[in-house]
Parts: structure tokens; C-alpha cells; sequence
């Protein structure tokens, strides 16, 4: 199964890339991607899948393109 994973802002240094496609040997949900980029578990952050937001026990298809960002405060 391949995804495609963009980061935002500072979690590009966190995980050391912007976008790329990841390769899972099976099924993988929204909360395993954002581990296997090595984000933080602790960190808050906002994951959309197509377009869409979704949970991290969301579960994934191939192809997906997923965004994941930290959650941004202020007005």
C-alpha cells in the first residue's frame, strides 16, 4: 500500500522530509503514518486525508494523499 505524506510547518524537521510516498506491507490507519514519520505521539496535530480531515484510527487505501500539521492557535 503506498501513501503519500505532506508535513507542515515544523514538523518537517521533525520527521527530516516535506512530502513522500511511504510503502506499508498492509492495512495502516491515519495515526500509524503520522508514527511512521517519526511525529511525535505527544504532539497535537490535524491529519486530512484527500482533502478531508479524518481520526487517527481512520483507516487508510492506496493511494491516499495525507496532510498532517500541527494544531495552530491565534486570530
Amino acid at each position: 500500500m503506498k501513501i503519500t505524506v505532506k508535513l507542515i510547518g515544523p514538523l518537517i524537521y521533525e520527521a527530516g522530509f516535506s512530502e513522500k510516498e511511504l510503502t506499508f506491507p498492509g492495512p495502516v490507519t491515519a495515526g500509524e503514518v503520522s508514527l511512521h514519520a517519526k511525529i511525535n505521539k505527544k504532539r497535537p496535530t490535524i491529519i486530512t486525508r484527500n482533502g478531508k480531515a479524518v481520526a487517527s484510527g481512520d483507516a487508510l487505501e492506496d493511494g491516499d494523499r495525507v496532510v498532517i500539521s500541527h494544531i495552530y492557535s491565534g486570530g
